[in-house]
């Protein structure tokens, strides 16, 4: 620092040479230097000071100090603008009146720009300088004739100055903005003073409105539909209304760009709030008119009353309709009752009715058991009991009383001929019947060899197995609702079965349940045959001899043998197990082994053990000769005799 005392240049200040800390500024925030060169407004300081064109010691000291205490609380930040550049409270106060200056006082926003100029030039013209010179020399002292001369000429640059706000449409948009304004809203009122207090008010603010002409508030006999147009207005109502007042930067005052841009910003968000503000207040005034206008209040009352008219007529209708519907189910449930009782005294008449053709029915068939029973004791046409209870089963009321009468007639073989006569005629007409009840009567031969009446009755045909499976498929294949079914399934089934004989079929022969003694022989046959398997013991000269003794001797015999089994059938007996019908050897005969099949058994009881399906079946037709209870018979023996040596060792 002994260098820079012994040679000063421009560039170093007092405070450098002595040691001290300085602040500069530029076109950034401000930044604490130590041991710098000046620049910028530092630099032009430092200048003039070396120069000794510097400011009062007074403000020196001032400056001196700032730094000191800079010094020890300055961080830089946004904030340090915020202190800087504000506007004077009193400068808003000193503000002329330009429309008065010109003149245009009774007209003041709504003065034309064609008036603005015409007033202009008269008020130039009388207040022109030149036009003031006699006032000036009638001052006495030339104080009072300069100071009279100032105050006619600073009248003179307030009325440019006014004619240039006013002439400007920005300018004095900005003007009118700051003009003397009530913004008293009405809060309250009574109904009969709504259009006095705030018809003034909305002609108040439509001063600010962007959309001109502004509908007025009207009357209170206006259309519904322009009241409707006036508050549908005001509720979009946009302003053109500015917020100068409210700025709290002066613009001119910016240290440098990022300064002024900084204080647009803070201008910007105080003009935005006064704004928000602004948009309220209107809207408060509308909400106060539009809740206390007597128009709206009317409608609203009429609407109210059309709604409760519509409630009570949707109300008195639901109750008649519900009324209706009260008065059809009773009538229906009236009907109904009555349907029932008629249909109760039809069923109890109709009960009365059968029970007393019943009685008649039972005395006549009583008649009939006693007129019939003198033939039965004589015992004449072989007329049985039978037969006269089939007669009273078949006949009705009216034939057996017929039928009595001509018995009470007749006396001994008389009465047996009209009871056979009667049997054998009602064959034809009661053939069905007779064989849904009494089917083991139908073509049956009683033990004595009489043949009964009822040898006349039509044997109905029996289903085959076929017939039952066709059936089944058919009625699988043709379901319900198939056009013709019956006779088309009848077609299909192909043996000529009738319709009414396959409805019987349907009810009677699907619905028997399969006979478990017959399950097994159905699976036989059902069943493909298997393969006979020859027995590994037998030799081919075995085969041989029993294919010779099967020969034309053995079919002579068998013929022997059938021929004696027909002509003694029924009145022989075998006790000791002779030669049956069937030609089967007797019991003796088959208990008998040979050792070939012996072998032939173990073999097959080897080839296929207890898991096999049919496994004695499969045994019976690998042994020879054997049938399936003999090789179970001889299985048993074979196991009891292998036990018994067993025990024996």
């Amino acid at each position: 620092m002994s260098a820079n005392m012994s040679l000063r240049l421009i560039t170093y200040s007092q405070e450098l040479v002595n040691g001290q800390p300085i602040y500069i500024s530029s076109n950034c925030l401000p930044l604490k230097a130590f041991r710098f060169e000046p620049a910028g407004h530092a630099f032009h300081s430092a200048a003039l000071r070396l120069l000794g064109c510097c400011e009062e010691e007074g403000e020196d000291e001032d400056d001196q100090n700032v730094p000191n205490d800079k010094e020890q609380s300055y961080f830089p930040s946004s904030g340090s603008y915020s202190s800087k550049g504000k506007k004077k409270s009193g400068a808003e106060g000193n503000q002329q009146d330009h429309y008065a200056l010109l003149g245009l006082s009774h007209l003041r926003f709504l003065a034309t720009e064609d008036q603005i100029r015409k007033s202009y030039r008269e008020t130039a013209l009388k207040h022109h300088p030149d036009k003031q010179a006699a006032l000036i020399l009638a001052e006495e002292t030339e104080a009072a004739k300069q100071a009279k001369k100032d105050e006619i000429e600073n009248h003179f640059k307030s009325i440019q100055e006014a004619y240039e706000v006013l002439i400007d449409p920005v300018k004095r948009r900005i003007y009118d903005s700051t003009d003397e304004f009530d913004d008293e809203i009405p809060t309250d009122c009574e109904p009969q003073d709504f259009f006095k207090v705030f018809g003034p008010a909305f002609m108040r603010n439509s001063r600010w409105s962007v959309i001109q002409p502004v509908p007025t508030l009207g009357e209170e006999n206006a259309p519904l539909k322009e009241v409707d147009m006036f508050y549908n207005f005001w509720y979009c109502f946009k302003s053109w209304r500015e917020f100068p007042h409210t700025d709290e930067f002066d613009l001119e005052q910016a240290e440098s760009r990022d300064h002024k841009r900084w204080m647009e910003r803070q201008n910007a968000k105080l003009s935005e709030k006064a704004r928000k503000e602004e948009y309220a207040r209107i809207r408060s005034l509308i909400d106060n008119a539009y809740k206390r206008d007597p128009r709206i209040l009317r409608r609203k009352e009429e609407e109210r009353a059309e709604k409760q008219r519509k409630r009570q007529a949707k109300f008195l209708a639901k109750k008649l309709q519900e009324e209706e519907a009260a008065r059809i189910a009773e009538e229906e449930r009236r009907q109904k009752e009555e349907e029932e009782k008629r249909a109760a005294e039809a069923a109890s008449h109709q009960k009365k009715v059968k029970e007393k053709e019943k009685k008649l029915l039972r005395k006549e068939r009583t008649r009939l058991r006693t007129l019939s029973a003198s033939v039965l004791t004589q015992n004449l046409f072989n007329i049985t009991d039978d037969d006269v209870e089939s007669l009273c089963m078949s006949l009705e009321t009216e034939q057996l009383r017929n039928l009595c009468d001509k018995i009470e007639g007749a006396e001994g073989l008389e009465r047996a001929k009209l009871l056979r006569d009667a049997h054998g005629g009602n064959n034809d007409s009661t053939g069905k019947k007779q064989g849904e009840k009494n089917p083991q009567q139908n073509g049956s031969v009683e033990v004595n060899g009489n043949v009964p009446l009822g040898k006349y009755e039509k044997k109905e045909k029996p289903w085959e197995r076929e017939e039952i499976e066709l059936l089944r498929k058919g009625m699988q294949k043709y379901p319900k609702g198939t056009s013709r079914r019956w006779e088309v399934i009848s077609e299909y089934i192909g043996t000529g079965r009738s319709v009414d004989e396959i409805l019987k079929a349907t009810k009677t022969v699907l619905l028997q349940k399969p006979d478990a003694a017959k399950a097994f022989d159905s699976f036989l046959e059902k069943r493909k045959p298997a393969q006979s398997i020859a027995s590994p013991l037998t030799t081919r000269e075995e085969t041989e001899g029993v294919l010779i003794q099967n020969g034309p001797e053995s079919n002579a015999s068998n013929k022997d043998n059938l021929k004696e089994s027909s002509s003694t059938s029924g009145k022989q007996q075998n006790p000791d197990g002779a030669v049956a019908s069937n030609g089967v050897t007797s019991s003796s005969e088959q208990d008998l082994w040979s050792a070939v099949q012996e072998r032939a058994l173990v073999q097959a009881l080897k080839t296929f053990p207890k898991e096999t399906n049919q496994r004695w079946e499969r045994v019976a037709a690998a042994v020879p000769g054997k049938t399936v209870n003999q090789c179970k018979k001889k299985f048993a023996l074979l196991k009891e005799n292998f036990r018994n040596k067993k025990n024996a060792v």
